[in-house]
C-alpha cells in the first residue's frame, strides 16, 4: 500500500514539474520533450510511469505526441460555446494557466453613426468605449473591443474595470435577455497584431456579439483570437 502511494505521489510530482516548465514558458511552444528512456533515468521510474505522465499532459492539451517522432509542447487550445455568453477568464483557466487582463483604452463619448449600427441607438447617445487584452500565462489570448450603451447601463461609467474585466462586470451586474453572435475569420490588422503579439496578416477568429437587456441594447463587443488557438463549439438538439 505504501509503495503504491509513493508511486502515485511521484507521478503527480513529475506532472506538476513539467506543467510548471510549460506554463512558465521555460519550455516554449515547439520545445521537444526528452524521450521516455531519458525521463525514466532522470526520475528513477519505469517507462510505464513516464508514459502515463506524458499521456496526462497530452490529454490536458499541453503537449502533442507524434508516433515515432517524439513529444512537443503545443499551443494551448481552448473552446467556447457559440450559443452562450462565455467568460474569457473561465476559458483561460480551463487550460490550467494563469489568467490576466489589462485595460488599454477607456473613453466616454457620444455615439457616431457607426456606433448606431452596432448598438441600435441614436447618434449622440452616451457610450463607453473600452479596449482590453486578456492573457493566458502572461501571453495575449484575446483582444476585447467593447462599446457599452450608457443610456441603458449608466453605472458602467463608474465601474472598476481595473480589477474586473468589462465582460465579467456586465455578466455579473446586467441581466441580459437576448444576444446575437456573428463569427468570421479575418487577417490580423497591424494594430491588432501588435496588441496580440502575432504577425500582421495572421488568420484570426473574430466573434462579434450584440446583447440586449430589459432597458434595450446593452453592449456590442468584438473579440479577436489568434486563429490557431481557439475553437467555437455549438451544442443543439433536433427541432420538434
Amino acid at each position: 500500500m505504501r509503495r503504491q502511494r509513493s508511486a502515485t505521489t511521484l507521478h503527480e510530482k513529475i506532472v506538476g514539474e513539467l506543467e510548471r516548465k510549460i506554463v512558465s514558458g521555460e519550455w516554449p511552444v515547439g520545445h521537444r520533450i526528452p524521450n521516455e528512456v531519458d525521463f525514466a533515468s532522470q526520475y528513477g521510474v519505469s517507462r510505464a510511469t513516464v508514459n502515463k505522465v506524458l499521456t496526462q499532459l497530452a490529454r490536458a492539451g499541453l503537449i502533442e505526441r507524434i508516433r515515432r517522432g517524439g513529444s512537443f509542447v503545443t499551443q494551448p487550445h481552448t473552446q467556447s460555446a457559440v450559443l452562450e455568453i462565455g467568460d474569457i477568464r473561465r476559458e483561460v483557466e480551463s487550460l490550467n494557466v494563469p489568467y490576466g487582463f489589462a485595460v488599454l483604452t477607456r473613453e466616454r463619448r457620444k455615439a457616431s453613426r457607426t456606433d448606431t449600427m452596432l448598438l441600435d441607438i441614436d447618434v449622440g447617445t452616451p457610450i463607453l468605449n473600452v479596449t482590453c487584452v486578456h492573457t493566458a500565462a502572461g501571453k495575449p489570448f484575446c483582444l476585447e473591443q467593447r462599446v457599452i450603451n450608457l443610456s441603458a447601463v449608466p453605472e458602467a461609467v463608474s465601474a472598476d474595470f481595473e480589477h474586473t474585466s468589462p465582460s465579467q462586470w456586465l455578466l455579473s451586474h446586467i441581466p441580459w435577455t437576448s444576444a446575437q453572435h456573428s463569427i468570421h475569420a479575418a487577417p490580423a490588422s497591424a494594430t491588432d497584431a501588435k496588441l496580440l503579439k502575432i504577425d500582421e496578416g495572421m488568420a484570426c477568429l473574430i466573434v462579434e456579439r450584440r446583447t440586449w437587456g430589459t432597458p434595450g441594447s446593452v453592449t456590442h463587443v468584438r473579440l479577436t483570437y489568434p486563429g490557431d488557438s481557439h475553437t467555437l463549439v455549438a451544442t443543439f438538439t433536433p427541432s420538434s
